[in-house]
């Protein structure tokens, strides 16, 4: 693995380049980058941030956040995302979410060997929610368990737990991709285009965030048959029920509104994903899980509008409280 180096974030973010080997999918060599904020002076436990699709990590205020209560802050680019992605790649594709194994135990490896065995929180929005429970719950199979593994509690910010969408896409509609991604996986499906979610967050457009549209596209990146099976596929093995061996704060908004272009309207609600598919699947987590609808957030709950974003960080200080991961 190679030495941290000067991350594009600025002052006090780092980056460091975990080499993944041939990919599985045949698109040359990957890697994952792990990106880490300077430590508090006294660390008491560590947080992995995990993104979603079409997006990486740069919300520096997430970071601040926990490092202001003694977390160790770190996150990960996944292979072919954000900053791991290299030319010639095609933007967060795998044909299988297990293969995000390999980063995430090594992601966790460094950071355990950084901070000497700290308890770790892992935190992801949208695909990155679906991604970790599916890792967790697999690492809680092997002995000692998440728990002995060094993780100490989940949240989720806005996880993708179904297909969101009408009712025919989540049977026979997945069954005819699925079909397609066996003989195409790479092809591209036609959707109708949106940048509503994107422009309503970027400065250049209608909003207030500053971050790299090479990385996450303010109409984001396309989906391909392969990889939405595999995403289906995961949402398959959530709805069984997982046992993710650790508590979990999973926040959402409180409302969805779908649109292909942008108003004010999708500045106070889920302009990607139900809401409704979010509660209802939440309980899939296993062991101790505690839902907080956000009034007025966005997808992303943590790059809301103000008041719904200061509600979102009050709601993760509380819980980390309550679950004694931070001293009350």
């Amino acid at each position: 693995m190679t030495d941290w180096k000067p991350d594009e974030l600025g002052e006090g973010y780092e980056q460091r380049t975990i080499p993944l080997g041939s990919d599985p999918d045949g698109e040359g060599t990957i890697e994952a980058t792990l990106v880490r904020r300077t430590a508090p002076e006294t660390v008491e436990a560590a947080v992995l941030y995990v993104h979603g699709f079409s997006d990486y990590f740069f919300q520096t205020q997430m970071a601040e956040f926990f490092t202001e209560r003694g977390f160790a802050f770190y996150a990960l680019d996944l292979r072919k995302c954000g900053r791991s992605r290299r030319e010639g790649q095609t933007g967060h594709y795998v044909s299988d979410l297990k293969m995000y194994d390999q980063e995430l135990d090594a992601a966790l490896a460094i950071i355990r060997d950084e901070t000497g065995g700290k308890p770790v929180v892992l935190s992801a929005h949208s695909t990155g929610g679906l991604i970790l429970p599916l890792w967790l719950h697999r690492l809680n199979q092997t002995a000692g368990g998440t728990r002995g593994a060094g993780i100490a509690g989940l949240v989720l910010n806005s996880p993708w737990f179904d297909l969101q969408g009408k009712a025919w896409m989540r049977t026979v509609g997945t069954r005819v991709i699925g079909l397609v991604a066996k003989v195409r996986p790479k092809d591209i499906i036609k959707l109708p285009p949106t940048n509503a979610y994107g422009t309503s967050l970027h400065v250049s457009a209608h909003g207030e965030w500053d971050f790299n549209t090479a990385f996450k596209p303010l109409e984001g990146f396309p989906v391909s048959y392969g990889w939405l099976t595999a995403i289906r596929r995961g949402h398959a093995r959530l709805h069984q029920g997982l046992d993710v061996g650790v508590p979990s704060l999973v926040l959402r908004s409180t409302r969805t509104r779908f649109a292909r272009e942008y108003s004010p309207a999708v500045d106070d609600a889920d302009a990607v994903l139900d809401v409704r598919q979010i509660a209802r699947w939440s309980g899939c987590l296993g062991n101790q899980v505690t839902v907080v609808p956000i009034e007025g957030a966005r997808h992303d709950v943590f790059i809301s509008k103000d008041h719904a974003r200061q509600a979102a960080y009050d709601a993760v200080d509380q819980w980390l409280r309550a679950t004694r991961l931070v001293k009350a």
